[in-house]
C-alpha cells in the first residue's frame, strides 16, 4: 500500500494491522509538501494494491490541486490501484485554497473516501465517521464482505450521536466563521507560522488546510542529536506537545505542531 510521508500514522499502522505492507512515497517540502509524482511511480510494483490520498493533508496542511489529483488518478488507473481518500479536513481550507473530492474525478475507479464530525464538526468525541465507495466494485469483493463483518461485529455507532451527523451536514456550517480573516482558526493559522518562521533556524511552510504546521529545524544550530528526546523536553521545559518527524516520516529533520 503506498502511503504518503509524511502521513497521519494510524494510516501506516492500519496497513500493518491488515498484513500488508506501507511503502511510503514522498511528499516534498521544497515543493509546497505536494506528492512527488515520480516517487509514486517509482514505487509501485505488481504487488501494490492501492495508494493513500490525505487531502487536506495531515500533517503538512497541503492542499492537492485539481491538477495533480488528475495526475494521481492517472497512476492509480494504469496500475489498477484503489484509492483511500482521507479527507477529514475539507472545509477547512485556508485563503483561497479549494478541496477538490478525488473520487468525482475518478469515477471508473474503486475510490474509499474517509470523513467524520471530528474536524469540520469539532465534536472529536462523539466518535463519528463514515466511508463511501464509489466506482466499480466487482474486483472489491472479498474487502466489502469483509467491511460487512466488522460492521456487524460493532453492531452500531451509538445512536444518539448518530442523529448528530444529520443534524452538522444538513445544518449550519459554522466552520465558515473559523476560517476566514478573523475567524479563530484563520488567526491562529497566521500568527502560529508567523511567529515559528520569525525562529532563526526555524521555517514552516505556510498550510492551506487542516489543522497543523510541520516546520522544520536546523538540528545543528540547536544541537539536537535525538528528535525524541527533543520532544520530550520540549514538553517538561515548555508545556507544549509536538510530534517528531520520525514518527511521521521515519526520519527526524522536522517536527509537526497543531
Amino acid at each position: 500500500m503506498l502511503v504518503p510521508a509524511p502521513d497521519y500514522p494510524l494510516w501506516t499502522a492500519a496497513v500493518s494491522l491488515s498484513s500488508g505492507k506501507a511503502v511510503h512515497y514522498l511528499c516534498d517540502e521544497s515543493s509546497d509538501w505536494f506528492p512527488d509524482l515520480d516517487d509514486i511511480r517509482a514505487k509501485i510494483t505488481p504487488r501494490t494494491r492501492g495508494i493513500v490520498i490525505i487531502n487536506p493533508n495531515n500533517p503538512t496542511g497541503a492542499v492537492y490541486s485539481k491538477e495533480l489529483l488528475m495526475e494521481i488518478v492517472e497512476i492509480a488507473r494504469q496500475h489498477n490501484l484503489i484509492i483511500f481518500a482521507d479527507e477529514i479536513y475539507d472545509k477547512i481550507l485556508y485563503d483561497a485554497a479549494q478541496h477538490h473530492s478525488i473520487a468525482a474525478l475518478a469515477p471508473d475507479l474503486l475510490t474509499v473516501t474517509f470523513n467524520g464530525l471530528s474536524k469540520t464538526y469539532r465534536v472529536a468525541g462523539f466518535r463519528q465517521g463514515w466511508m463511501v465507495l464509489n466506482g466499480p466494485k466487482k474486483h472489491a469483493k472479498g474487502y466489502i464482505e469483509g467491511l460487512e463483518m466488522l460492521a456487524s461485529m460493532r453492531l452500531c455507532a451509538n445512536v444518539p450521536a448518530q442523529h448528530a451527523i444529520q443534524t452538522a451536514l444538513g445544518g449550519y456550517q459554522s466552520i465558515s466563521e473559523f476560517i476566514v480573516p478573523g475567524g479563530r482558526l484563520y488567526e491562529q493559522r497566521n500568527r502560529a507560522w508567523e511567529l515559528i518562521n520569525d525562529i532563526p533556524g526555524v521555517s514552516c511552510v505556510k498550510p492551506n488546510g487542516a489543522l497543523y504546521m510541520f516546520p522544520k529545524i536546523d538540528a545543528k544550530r540547536f544541537n539536537i542529536h535525538d528528535d525524541q528526546k527533543m520532544v520530550l523536553d520540549f514538553l517538561l521545559q515548555e508545556k507544549v506537545l509536538l510530534v517528531q518527524e520520525r514518527r511521521l516520516t521515519g526520519r527526524g529533520r522536522t517536527t509537526c505542531v497543531s
